[in-house]
C-alpha cells in the first residue's frame, strides 16, 4: 500500500479517537464542561476509570503528534516534486537544445542500442551531396553509395558495433560525391556520424582516394610482370637494381628476385646497357633487339626500357623463335613465287601499303601487264588503271566507284569473292584474301570453260529432274548392286513409302518389304527382283499387273539399262480400268433402262391412256344435255372432271413426247408452216384460259413473214405451252403479247407477259424438266411445258432464249431455221 494511503489511514484513526476522548478531557480540565460523566465512564470504579482516562488520553496525544508528523512529511514530499518537476524542465530543454544542435543540414547521426533495437537517425545531410532523407532509404547504404564504399561502411559498422572499433571513412557516393563516416561508441550505443565533406577535408579524401587507387594499380602492375614469361626490371637513380620479377632471376640463373638484386646479377651485358645509357642520353625512351646470354645460349630479345626521376624500369621480350621464323618465312616466300609461278591461276600479292609485293606469270599473261611495270611494285589502283587500259576488267559506268567497292577488302577480315565477265566474253572467279598483318592476295581463276560445261550439265540434270519430277508414272532407277539410285515423287506417292527411307538409297529388297504391306503375292515381286538384280546375260523387258488390296490397279515394267543397271516403271490405271468397268456396267444399264422405258411408253400409252380417254369421253356423255338433264352441282362436278381430265392428259403426253425425243425414235413432219394459221391454232387453245383470267393477248405478225419448213403440230405445242406459261403466271387484267417475225435465215416468236419475273437464282433451270415454282397467286405447274419447248426447238435446229426481271415480267424468244439442213437431236 502507498506511503500516503497508509497516513491517511493513520489519520482518520487518531481523528476518530479525539472524538471519543474530548468530552472527558475538556470535564476534567475545564469548568464549564464540569457535570455528569457519560454513562460508560460513570460506570467505571475508582482506579479503573482512572487507567482507562489516562489510556484514552495518550491516545489522543498520539494522534494529535501522528497528524502532526503528517503534516510535515506531506510539505516535505510536495517540496521534492517540485524540485523534480523544475529539473525535468531543465532536462527537456537540454534535451531540445541537444536535438537542435545535431538535427543539421551538413551532418547525421545514427545509434544503435541493441541487436533487435532500431536504430536512432537525426540530421542531415544536403541534397547534392546523393544521401536520401528518409530514414530506411538512408540505412540501405548500397542504394546511394558506389557498390566498394558501401560493403566497407557495412564491415566498418559490423566492427563497430560487435567489438567497438572505430573509424574515419571517406566514401563515394552514387552522385559523384565524397562523405566522410566515422563511428566510435558513446554511452553503450555504436554511433556513426555521417559528414559531406568540403575544403581541405575534400582535398585530403580525394587524395586519399587517388593514393589509394595508385597502390591499388601499382600491386596490380607488379602482380602482372611478377607473373609474365618476360625479365623485368626497375633501377633506382643511381642506376642499381631496386626490384626484379622472378623471370629475370631465371634468365639471370639466380636463386630468387632478392638474390638477384641483393648481387646486383645483371642480364644485359655492359654493352648492352652502354646502348641504353646513351639512347637515354637523348630520349628517356629505348626499345630495341639486343643479344642476351640466357643459360649458356645467345638469345635476342627485344628490350624497352623507360627513365623516370625515380629511376628507370625495364622489360625484354625472347623473340629468338620469332626471328627463325622470319628466316624461314622469307626462304618460305621464296618458295612460294617458285610454285606460284609454275600454276595456271594468276595469282597477285599487295602489302599492307596496297603495292604489289609478288606476282606469278599467270597473272602477267592473263591481264597482259607489262613486266617493267609490275617490278616496279606499282599500287593497286595503278594496276587496275592498267587493266582497264588493257580492258581486262568488267565495263564499268562508274569505274571509280567499283574500284573503290573492290578496295574495301582491305576494310574486310573475310575473305571475298567477285565475278569478273570480262568484255571478251570471259569469266574471271576472283578471290580477295586478307593478310592478318595486312595486304592482300588476290586469285583470279578463268572459269569460263568450266562455267559452260556447268551450265550445260545443270540444264541437262534440271530437265530431266523436272521431267522425272512432274511424270505422273513412279520411276524407279537401281544399280547393279541392286540399291536405289534415282527415284521420283510418283514412285514414292504410289506405293506411299516413307522419303527418308529412299533417302538412304535402299536396296531393292528392303524396298519390296515396304511395298508388300498393300501388295503381297511373292511371285509378282520375285520376278520384280530378278528382274532387278539378275545376272543374265541377255536381261530382256518384263512388264506386268499388281491389284493391291486397297483396290488400286498398278502397271509396271522393267527396263534393262547399261552399266547393269535396271529402270522400274509403275503406272496408276485404277481410273482407266475403273472408268472401262464403269463404262461396261453403264452401257448394260443403258441397254436395261432402254428397255424399260419402251415398255414404261407402251404401258402409259395403252395402259394410262386409254381409261383417261374413256373418264373424258364419258364426262361429255354427262354433260350432254342429250342424255339427261344435270342440275348446276352436277354440271359444275362434271366440268371440273372435264377440266383435271384434260389437264392429266395434257401431262401424260408431254411425258411421252419427252420419253419419245430422248428414246430418239420421235420424228418431224416437215412441211410448209403457215405462221399465221399456227399462230391462230395456239391462241384458240388458251382463249378460255385467258376470259377466265380477264388477260388480253395482242398477237402481232410481220406481214412479209411467210411461211418455212417445220413440223406444224410441234410448231403449235411450242407456241402453246409459251402461251399457257405466260397465261399462267400473269396476273388478271395483264397483257400477253405473242410477236412473229423474220430474222435473217430465222423466223423469230417472241411471247411476252406482265407476271412477276423470274428471279436470278432460277432462271438457269426453267428449263429443267419438273422444274416450276409458284410466283405470287398463280400455282406451279408440272413443270415440263419449257422443257418440250427446248427439246421440239433443238430438234428443228432452233434456239430459245428467256430474259426476265422480277417485278417487271418475262419474254421467251424462239428462232427457228426457215430451212433445217437436218434435224437436231433433242437436248437433255
Amino acid at each position: 500500500m502507498p506511503w500516503h494511503r497508509r497516513k491517511s489511514r493513520g489519520i482518520r484513526a487518531a481523528l476518530c479517537a479525539t472524538a471519543v476522548a474530548a468530552p472527558v478531557l475538556l470535564s476534567a480540565r475545564h469548568p464549564a464542561f464540569a457535570g455528569p460523566l457519560p454513562v460508560e465512564f460513570a460506570a467505571l470504579p475508582g482506579p479503573a476509570g482512572v487507567v482507562a482516562l489516562s489510556a484514552s488520553v495518550g491516545v489522543i496525544l498520539f494522534s494529535v503528534l501522528s497528524v502532526a508528523v503528517l503534516l510535515r512529511g506531506r510539505r516535505r514530499a510536495e517540496r521534492e516534486n517540485a524540485a523534480l518537476r523544475l529539473r525535468l524542465a531543465d532536462l527537456r530543454a537540454a534535451a531540445d537544445r541537444a536535438e537542435a544542435l545535431v538535427d543539421v543540414d551538413d551532418q547525421r547521426l545514427v545509434a544503435w542500442s541493441g541487436a533487435g533495437e532500431t536504430p536512432l537517425v537525426m540530421g542531415r545531410l544536403p541534397a547534392l551531396s546523393g544521401a536520401p532523407d528518409e530514414r530506411s532509404h538512408f540505412l540501405a547504404f548500397g542504394t546511394w553509395l558506389t557498390p566498394g564504399a558501401a560493403s566497407r561502411l557495412e564491415a566498418a559498422i559490423e566492427r563497430l558495433r560487435r567489438s567497438g572499433e572505430s573509424f574515419v571513412l571517406a566514401l563515394e557516393t552514387q552522385a559523384g560525391r565524397l562523405i566522410e563516416a566515422s563511428g566510435r561508441t558513446a554511452a553503450g550505443r555504436a554511433v556513426a556520424r555521417f559528414r559531406d565533406l568540403s575544403g581541405d577535408r575534400l582535398a585530403l579524401a580525394e587524395l586519399e582516394g587517388r593514393h589509394r587507387r595508385v597502390v591499388q594499380e601499382i600491386a596490380a602492375m607488379r602482380a602482372l610482370f611478377e607473373a609474365s614469361a618476360m625479365p623485368a626490371w626497375i633501377r633506382g637513380r643511381d642506376g642499381r637494381l631496386e626490384w626484379v620479377n622472378e623471370a629475370f632471376a631465371r634468365a639471370a640463373e639466380a636463386a630468387s628476385p632478392e638474390d638477384a638484386v641483393a648481387r646486383g646479377v645483371e642480364l644485359i651485358d655492359t654493352p648492352g646497357r652502354q646502348t641504353v645509357i646513351r639512347a637515354h642520353a637523348a630520349a628517356p625512351y629505348f626499345s630495341g633487339r639486343l643479344p642476351i646470354v640466357v643459360a649458356g645460349e645467345r638469345r635476342m630479345f627485344d628490350v624497352i626500357d623507360v627513365v623516370s626521376e625515380a629511376g628507370s624500369a625495364g622489360i625484354a621480350a625472347d623473340i629468338s623463335e620469332l626471328d627463325t621464323l622470319q628466316t624461314q618465312m622469307r626462304r618460305m616466300i621464296e618458295f612460294h613465287a617458285r610454285t606460284l609461278d609454275q600454276l595456271a591461276t594468276a595469282v597477285a600479292i599487295f602489302g599492307p601499303d596496297r603495292r604489289l609485293r609478288s606476282y606469278n606469270a599467270a597473272f602477267r599473261a592473263l591481264f597482259g601487264l607489262d613486266e617493267a611495270f609490275l617490278a616496279g611494285m606499282p599500287s593497286e589502283s595503278a594496276v587496275l588503271d592498267a587493266m582497264r587500259a588493257a580492258r581486262r576488267i568488267p565495263e564499268q559506268a562508274d569505274f571509280k566507284s567499283w574500284r573503290n567497292e573492290v578496295l574495301a577488302a582491305y576494310q574486310s577480315l573475310d575473305s571475298r569473292e567477285y565475278w569478273w565477265h570480262l568484255p571478251d566474253g570471259q569469266t574471271l572467279r576472283v578471290i580477295a584474301n586478307p593478310h592478318p598483318q595486312g595486304g592482300m592476295t588476290w586469285i583470279y581463276e578463268n572459269v569460263t570453260e568450266r562455267l559452260d560445261l556447268e551450265s550445260r550439265y545443270n540444264a541437262l540434270i534440271q530437265v530431266q529432274g523436272e521431267t522425272l519430277d512432274h511424270l505422273a508414272e513412279g520411276v524407279a532407277v537401281f544399280g547393279s548392286d541392286g540399291r536405289l539410285r534415282l527415284d521420283n515423287p510418283a514412285f514414292a506417292e504410289i506405293w506411299q513409302i516413307d522419303r527418308d527411307l529412299l533417302a538412304g538409297r535402299p536396296h531393292v529388297g528392303e524396298i519390296v518389304r515396304a511395298c508388300r504391306r498393300l501388295h503381297d503375292k511373292a511371285e509378282e515381286w520375285a520376278a520384280l527382283s530378278g528382274a532387278v538384280i539378275g545376272l543374265g546375260e541377255r536381261r530382256a523387258p518384263k512388264s506386268g499387273r499388281m491389284e493391291r488390296r486397297d483396290g488400286r490397279v498398278i502397271d509396271y515394267s522393267t527396263i534393262p539399262l547399261p552399266n547393269g543397271q535396271t529402270m522400274v516403271t509403275f503406272v496408276d490405271v485404277s481410273d482407266s480400268v475403273r472408268v472401262a468397268r464403269a463404262l461396261g456396267e453403264r452401257n448394260e444399264a443403258l441397254e436395261a433402262a432402254d428397255g424399260l422405258k419402251n415398255a414404261f411408253i407402251q404401258h402409259v400409252s395403252y395402259e394410262l391412256r386409254s381409261p383417261l380417254t374413256n373418264i373424258i369421253g364419258f364426262a361429255q356423255l354427262l354433260s350432254d344435255v342429250t342424255i339427261g338433264p344435270l342440275n348446276d352441282k352436277q354440271r359444275d362436278y362434271t366440268g371440273y372432271i372435264l377440266s383435271s381430265s384434260n389437264t392429266l392428259l395434257a401431262i401424260v403426253n408431254d411425258i411421252l413426247d419427252l420419253a419419245t425425243v430422248d428414246a430418239g425414235i420421235i420424228t418431224l413432219e416437215l412441211a410448209d408452216v403457215d405462221v399465221a394459221a399456227t399462230v391462230a391454232a395456239a391462241s384458240e387453245g388458251v382463249r378460255d384460259r385467258l376470259a377466265e383470267s380477264r388477260i388480253r393477248l395482242e398477237t402481232t405478225i410481220a406481214p412479209d413473214i411467210g411461211s418455212f419448213v417445220g413440223d406444224e403440230k410441234r410448231i403449235r405445242q411450242i407456241l402453246y405451252n409459251l402461251l399457257s406459261n405466260a397465261v399462267g403466271f400473269s396476273p388478271a387484267g395483264s397483257r400477253v403479247s405473242l410477236t412473229a417475225k423474220r430474222a435473217g435465215e430465222f423466223v423469230e416468236f417472241a411471247v411476252a407477259d406482265e407476271g412477276p419475273g423470274i428471279s436470278a437464282e432460277f432462271i438457269s433451270q426453267v428449263f429443267d424438266r419438273f422444274e416450276s415454282r409458284a410466283s405470287g397467286a398463280a400455282r406451279g405447274g408440272a413443270g415440263l411445258g419449257l422443257a418440250i419447248v427446248r427439246s421440239f426447238v433443238e430438234l428443228h435446229g432452233g434456239k430459245v432464249a428467256i430474259a426476265s426481271e422480277e417485278g417487271r415480267g418475262t419474254t421467251v424468244t424462239v428462232r427457228l431455221p426457215i430451212r433445217p439442213s437436218a434435224m437436231a437431236e433433242a437436248a437433255e
